[in-house]
Parts: C-alpha cells; sequence; structure tokens
C-alpha cells in the first residue's frame, strides 16, 4: 500500500549558490541540462517555510545560498520580470537592493507566495536590460513600466 501524499522532506545535499550555480554534497552540478532542469523546478512551500526541487513526483529540501530565482527577463511593457523556474512575477521597482554579496541587483517577486516576496537576483543580460532602460527625471532615477516610470530606491545607482 502506498502511502498517503508526498514523502517527508529532507534535505539531500543540493545547495543553489548566489551565482546560479549549484552543488551536491560539495561538489558541482556539471550537467548543464540538469542544472536546467533544477532552475526551472525550484518552488517555495510557505507552510514549511522551505524551498525545494520538484522533478516529478521527487521533491527534496534544498539550501539557498541568496536567492532561489533569479531574473532572466525584463517585460517593461508588460512590468514583469520572467524567473528562472519559468514564471512570470510583477517587476516591482521599489524592491530593488543591492546584493550584499557582490552589488548584483535583487528584486522580490511572488508575492502572492509570502508577503513581502521572494528574492529574486538579476542574470547579467537582465540587469544590463534594466540599467540602460533607467531614466532621469525631476525626482531621481526611475524606470518606465507598463507606460509609467516607476521610481528606483534612493542611493540604488551610486
Amino acid at each position: 500500500m502506498r502511502p498517503a501524499g508526498p514523502p517527508p522532506l529532507r534535505p539531500f545535499g543540493l545547495v543553489l549558490h548566489f551565482d546560479g550555480s549549484w552543488t551536491h554534497e560539495g561538489e558541482p552540478v556539471r550537467n548543464r541540462k540538469l542544472r536546467e532542469l533544477f532552475d526551472r523546478s525550484v518552488r517555495y512551500l510557505p507552510e514549511e517555510r522551505k524551498f525545494i526541487v520538484q522533478v516529478k513526483h521527487f521533491r527534496g529540501e534544498i539550501e539557498v545560498e541568496e536567492a532561489p530565482f533569479f531574473v532572466l527577463e525584463v517585460d517593461f511593457g508588460g512590468g514583469s520580470v520572467r524567473l528562472s523556474d519559468g514564471s512570470w512575477a510583477e517587476f516591482r521597482s521599489e524592491t530593488l537592493t543591492p546584493s550584499p554579496i557582490d552589488g548584483a541587483l535583487l528584486c522580490r517577486g511572488k508575492h502572492d507566495l509570502i508577503a513581502g516576496g521572494l528574492p529574486a537576483r538579476f542574470r547579467h543580460a537582465a540587469q544590463a536590460e534594466l540599467l540602460l532602460a533607467v531614466e532621469e527625471g525631476e525626482e531621481g532615477y526611475g524606470v518606465r513600466l507598463s507606460g509609467r516610470v516607476q521610481k528606483l530606491p534612493e542611493g540604488l545607482l551610486v
């Protein structure tokens, strides 16, 4: 007889690092297709307050060094960002902060899962795309999203 529901969550040595690399029990995950599968399979379980990878029926708890998701693209017309799990999230410019590790930009998305949202780190191309769209106005710097300029946090572009 099969047990009801998914098996209990347990860490199994998989770590998502701040730069988007993966390790398993300290060893780099070198297979590109496996890394991409892990990127697409990251989930957050609000009830347990845990990050997991879920591939078909398997799910395992992961350690996240900085951000569980990565911004791959900015849709300025729609005011959203495409994340590494394949989803689109509303982009809120006021959530932008520099990474304490290396200064890369972070934002918060998936506000429907948790108040305040979950962190997402900009990949290089998406960050360059965002920074090229920055406009200077009377009230400081901003970026045009969904037809209107959203102000960037003070001191972000120092």
